[in-house]
Order: C-alpha cells, then structure tokens, then sequence
C-alpha cells in the first residue's frame, strides 16, 4: 500500500489533467454541454415516475429526491464498473508507452463520473425546496453528514470492484457481455426506483431486509434516503463490516493490479 500512495503522490497531476480533458472534451462534443449531467438523470427520473405513479400506482414519498439518490448512486457505480472492462485496451496508447499504474485509469474515470455526479446531486435540493413549498417540507438535520461517510464507501467499493473488473477484462474479451446483464440484474434488486423494504412486505419482508443489508449499494442508497429525507441513522454496524470488506478487496485489487499489469502490454 505504500507504493499505491507513492503513486497517486507521484502521478496525481495524471489524474486531474486526465479528468478534466475527458469533461472538456464531452462540453465541446455536445450542444447542451454540461446540462446533459443534469438532463440525464431526471429524464430518467421522468421514466420511473410515470411508471411507479401511473401503472403501479406506488409512488415513495418525496419520489424525486427518492429516485435522484438512486439514480446517481447507481449510474456512478455501473459507469465505473462498464468503462473499467475495457479501460486497459482503450488506453492502449499510454500503456504500451510508458509507464503508468493501471488503477490511475480506473481513478481518472471515477473522478470524472463523481463530478457529474456532484453536479446532478444538486438538483435533489431544488427537489427538496419543492416539496417544502408544495406543503411537503423535509426536515434537514446534522444527520446530512452521514452523507459524508456514505459517499466515501461508494467510492471505496467501486474502486474495488472496478479493479478486478478491469484486470479479468484484458483477459476475458466476453467480460464486457457479463457485465451488461449482472448490471441489468443488479438494478432491480438494488432499489432504484422502488425500496425493498417496503415493496416486499408479508412473508417476503424478511427477503427485502436481507436483499437490503446483502448488497452494499442497496444499503448505501437506503441509508442516504433515510439521512436525507427521513433524518434517519446510519447504521453503523453494517456501514462498518461493509467499510472492512471494501478496504479488504480494494487492497486485494491493488496488488492483483500491480503483479500483473506488465502482462497487460503482452495481451493487448
């Protein structure tokens, strides 16, 4: 881990400059620039509207705030995770030039979403000033800072994820295909647009807790939900064992990454 450090230390400028060229570069590709990262996922939001309020008629409360916190949770993890198979042969170029290490490409990617991120993350208090003028007011409290926490093993769990992705990925060409449908998958049973806890009630209430408490960006959506729109805890006990696990695999990933990156050259 010291020489993981190192290397962010030593490469760090790398990181900015790649982050900032990819967000230029897709502002001057588009006519609406930077709006796209607010568009983007309210018309999503738009779509699981009309299709929890009109055909199931199960709208959550404060379903806007509700489904942005999903939405942006789970498009920075699936982006990460989608751009990470290929992420070595995509930057083929730098790879078979000089030296750089690979995770550097996974981060630069991670910064990149975690701003748009940031940015469509803003909208959620428009949303909350609405339902306070619409006689539906949120009640904020220091709560909010269990956001903070939060984010960070979001952050930690993707990078680890995407690590292991992006090493099997130079490996296994079909990866990518795999990927696409556990993704698919993942998103139903993750709660994007719909809590678990409360849609699977009666005898599948135990199911829904354990789907909940089982999968770490489920937990981590739920319990942002709480702390933003119901003034809930987190719950430290599971944020805890989910934070070791992330360190653990992440350390995991780190090393994998570093025994094998001279190999990728060869592959690619």
């Amino acid at each position: 881990m010291k020489r993981f450090f190192s290397d962010i230390k030593k490469f760090g400028n790398y990181l900015v400059y790649s982050a900032r060229s990819e967000l230029k570069a897709e502002v001057a590709g588009s006519f609406l620039s930077w709006l796209w990262w607010i568009l983007d996922p309210m018309l999503y939001m738009l779509v699981y509207s009309f299709i929890a309020i009109l055909i199931f008629n199960r709208p959550e409360p404060h379903f806007p705030v509700f489904v942005f916190v999903g939405l942006n949770c789970w498009q920075f993890f699936s982006k990460t995770l989608k751009a990470s198979v290929s992420i070595i042969s995509a930057n083929r170029g730098i790879v078979t030039k000089v030296y750089l290490p690979k995770h550097m490409f996974v981060l630069s990617k991670m910064f990149v979403l975690a701003f748009k991120m940031f940015v469509s993350f803003a909208l959620t208090a428009v949303f909350l000033v609405i339902d306070c003028v619409s006689g539906n007011p949120v009640q904020i409290t220091f709560k909010i800072l269990y956001l903070i926490p939060l984010f960070a093993l979001l952050f930690l769990g993707t990078f680890a994820v995407s690590l292991f992705v992006m090493h099997f990925g130079v490996f296994v060409e079909d990866l990518s295909n795999v990927i696409t449908v556990v993704l698919q998958l993942g998103f139903y049973v993750s709660g994007v647009f719909f809590s678990l806890e409360n849609r699977l009630t009666g005898d599948l209430a135990i199911l829904g807790k354990i789907l909940t408490n089982v999968n770490p960006l489920a937990f981590i959506m739920a319990d942002m939900r709480s702390v933003i729109i119901g003034g809930g805890e987190l719950h430290l006990v599971a944020f805890a064992v989910w934070f070791v696990i992330a360190s653990v695999a992440a350390i995991l990933g780190i090393k994998l990454i570093y025994n094998f990156e001279n190999s990728y050259v060869k592959v690619i």
